[in-house]
C-alpha cells in the first residue's frame, strides 16, 4: 500500500523483524494481542534462516513518514493525527472496523494532508460496505503514488461491488511494475482477468509471504465475482498459513478481519 510522497522505495528485510522506519516512533504502540479466536495471544516469529529475505510490502511501514516528521517537529494537530492513525490500525487489527474508521477520519480532521495517503481507511471502508468512498480513497492514494499495485487492486474490488467486474475492469487503475513477483501476477489477473487457481499454484512452493499473498488475492478475486465458497477457501488458507499466523504485516491482520467480518470459521 502507499507510503508517502517522501519515502517510496521497496525495502528488503528479513521476515523476523517488525520493520519500522529509522526515525523515532510516536508513543502509541503499533501492535496488539487479544484472546479472540481470530486474534491469537501468542505471536511467533518467522526467523530469517527459514526463508530468504523477501521484498516487504510498504504496509509494514508506519502510517505516514511525513506525518511522523511533522509530529516530531510541528504542532499538536499533526502529532495527534499520527496517534489517531496508529490507533485506527490497532482497532482494525482487533476486528473493530467501525472504530478504526472513526480514528482515520479523526486523523484527517486534525491534519487534512493525511487523507491522500490513508490506504488503511480504504480497507476499513471496504469492510463496512462503503464501496464508493473506498474507491475514492484508493484512487486518491494512487494519484499520489502511481506505483502501488495493491491500491489499484483494492480500488477495483470496491468498484466491482458497485458496478460489476466487467465495468470495474474498464476503469482499472494502471500502475508501475511491482517488485514482488506474486503481486505482478495478481495485478495482471485483476486487470486482464485470469485464473486464481493458477496464481495459487504458481506460488504454492514459494516463500511464505508469496504463498500468503497468492491465496489472499485469489480469494479476493473470487469475492469480486461473488463466488463465496471459493473466496472462503482461499482467504481461510491465507489466514491459516504460517505468514498469516506469524507476520506483523497489516494484510495478515486483514485476512483475519476478513474471516471475522464474513463469519467464517477456521474449523
Amino acid at each position: 500500500m502507499a507510503m508517502t510522497h517522501i519515502l517510496k522505495p521497496a525495502i528488503s528485510m528479513p521476515t523476523s523483524s517488525h520493520f519500522t522506519p529509522s526515525i523515532p516512533s510516536p508513543p502509541f504502540p503499533f501492535k496488539t494481542h487479544t484472546s479472540s479466536h481470530f486474534f491469537p495471544t501468542h505471536h511467533s516469529r518467522i526467523h530469517s534462516h527459514q526463508t530468504p529475505p523477501p521484498t516487504l510490502s510498504r504496509r509494514l511501514f508506519l502510517p505516514s513518514v511525513s506525518g511522523i516528521w511533522d509530529a516530531l517537529t510541528g504542532g499538536n494537530n499533526a502529532r495527534e493525527a499520527v496517534v489517531s492513525i496508529r490507533r485506527g490500525m490497532l482497532l482494525f487489527r482487533q476486528g473493530d472496523v467501525p472504530g478504526s474508521l472513526v480514528e482515520f477520519d479523526k486523523a484527517i480532521e486534525l491534519d487534512p494532508r493525511q487523507k491522500a495517503y490513508l490506504w488503511q481507511r480504504g480497507l476499513s471502508l471496504y469492510y463496512l460496505d462503503r464501496f464508493e468512498e473506498g474507491a475514492e480513497q484508493f484512487r486518491l492514494d494512487v494519484s499520489q503514488n502511481p506505483n502501488d499495485t495493491e491500491e489499484s487492486i483494492w480500488c477495483f474490488l470496491c468498484e466491482a461491488q458497485l458496478c460489476g467486474v466487467d465495468e470495474a475492469r474498464k476503469q482499472f487503475l494502471e500502475v508501475g511494475k511491482d517488485p514482488r513477483p506474486v503481486m505482478r501476477e495478481a495485478y495482471n489477473m485483476f486487470k486482464n482477468g485470469g485464473d486464481p487457481e493458477k496464481l495459487v499454484a504458481a506460488f504454492s512452493n514459494g516463500r511464505e509471504n508469496e504463498n500468503f499473498y497468492a491465496s489472499l488475492y485469489a480469494g479476493l478475486y473470487y469475492e469480486s465475482e461473488k463466488k463465496t465458497d471459493a473466496a472462503k477457501l482461499h482467504i481461510l488458507a491465507a489466514y491459516q498459513s504460517p505468514y498469516g499466523q506469524r507476520s506483523d504485516d497489516y494484510m495478515a491482520s486483514l485476512a483475519r478481519v476478513h474471516c471475522l467480518c464474513r463469519n467464517w470459521s477456521s474449523n
